[in-house]
């Protein structure tokens, strides 16, 4: 059965809304002052990136933890660039996995951010069907703690 899903989006003025989930998760968008809003929260087309550093990063955590990878921290960097034409989606995003952990297999990590790209993130699967994602990995190894 098909998953729905709801929001709705109020206008506060003069290019802002504040948008709240079908789960009573409110937020506020905006755009910048040269295009006429105040700043006071993020892009449509930001939150659609930061929405894609969420997703995998919440699909690369959960593969990791159940493959027993000791991560201590991980950050998801994302970049994109939009066409100049309207509607000016994104033709090309470069994610960034930055994963920290005690001795890491870098396989699995491969593992799970491919499986996250090509299978699982449904934000990233909508964005491939305008835009070419390119990945990469970083692996830190943590510092032991002190004793």
């Amino acid at each position: 059965m098909a998953k729905e899903v709801d929001a709705q989006a109020a206008y506060v003025g003069p290019m802002r809304f504040d948008v709240t989930s079908g789960t009573g998760h409110t937020i506020t968008l905006d755009v910048l002052q040269d295009d006429g809003g105040e700043n006071s929260g993020p892009t449509p087309m930001e939150l659609l990136l930061m929405s894609l550093a969420g997703c995998t990063g919440m699909d690369v955590v959960s593969m990791l933890r159940k493959m027993r990878q000791q991560i201590t921290g991980y950050e998801i960097r994302v970049h994109g660039t939009r066409a100049d034409e309207h509607p000016r989606v994104y033709r090309d995003v470069t994610v960034e996995h930055i994963v920290t952990g005690h001795q890491l297999d870098a396989a699995s990590v491969k593992r799970a951010v491919e499986l996250s790209e090509t299978k699982y993130c449904s934000v990233s699967a909508t964005v491939s069907k305008t835009a070419k994602i390119t990945t990469a990995i970083r692996i830190i190894e943590a510092e032991a703690e002190a004793k």
